[in-house]
């Protein structure tokens, strides 16, 4: 599915079926590419894109997350994910060629998480809040991406679950650069 970037609607509703991801697995499992996804092409230029997230958990790595995509072995995305000990928690994933996983913090269970995925020229940041106010830092990376158009949106997986429901609110495209991604701000 697609959707214009530029503009969103209010809220965002996915459904992500059994058995659903976007991972490479550097172990050498074959690649999962077949989470439910909605993507958009952004405008040139710097650019931030943010919403508040809620997922029902019932699996372990249900999610819901942002996406920027390249091609299937060239993307990033910024979970709100439950983990193997059913804490809930803010995780990255970068995939060149072969994905990574990185948890950055928990959440209290039942609370929503805010993700935000910013362009900042050839390389990108993910932040995750709790409030919605006061942005984490949780990662910096570039993707080398190439001729292909880059496209951002959202995101829900349920790898080894029967399924979840995921909820993207507060919605926000900005086009302008984050002026510091360490700040808080």
């Amino acid at each position: 599915m697609t959707l214009s970037i530029s503009d969103l609607p209010a809220e965002i509703l996915l459904t992500a079926p059994p058995r659903t991801d976007i991972f490479v697995d550097p172990g050498g499992a074959e690649p999962t590419l077949n989470a439910t996804r909605l993507l958009g092409t952004p405008p040139d230029g710097p650019f931030q894109l943010s919403a508040r997230v809620r997922v029902e958990f019932a699996g372990t790595y249900d999610a819901g997350a942002l996406l920027v995509w390249v091609d299937e072995r060239t993307w990033g995305k910024l979970c709100f994910e439950r983990s193997p000990q059913g804490e809930t928690m803010a995780v990255s994933v970068v995939t060149r060629g072969l994905s990574d996983d990185a948890n950055s913090f928990t959440v209290p269970t039942g609370d929503p998480l805010w993700l935000r995925v910013s362009r900042l020229g050839p390389n990108w940041a993910f932040h995750a809040s709790t409030d919605g106010a006061h942005w984490h830092f949780v990662r910096h990376f570039a993707l080398g991406e190439g001729a292909a158009p880059v496209q951002v949106g959202f995101v829900a997986q349920s790898p080894v679950g029967e399924g979840c429901a995921v909820s993207f609110d507060q919605i926000a495209f900005v086009p302008e650069r984050l002026a510091d991604m360490r700040s808080g701000a």
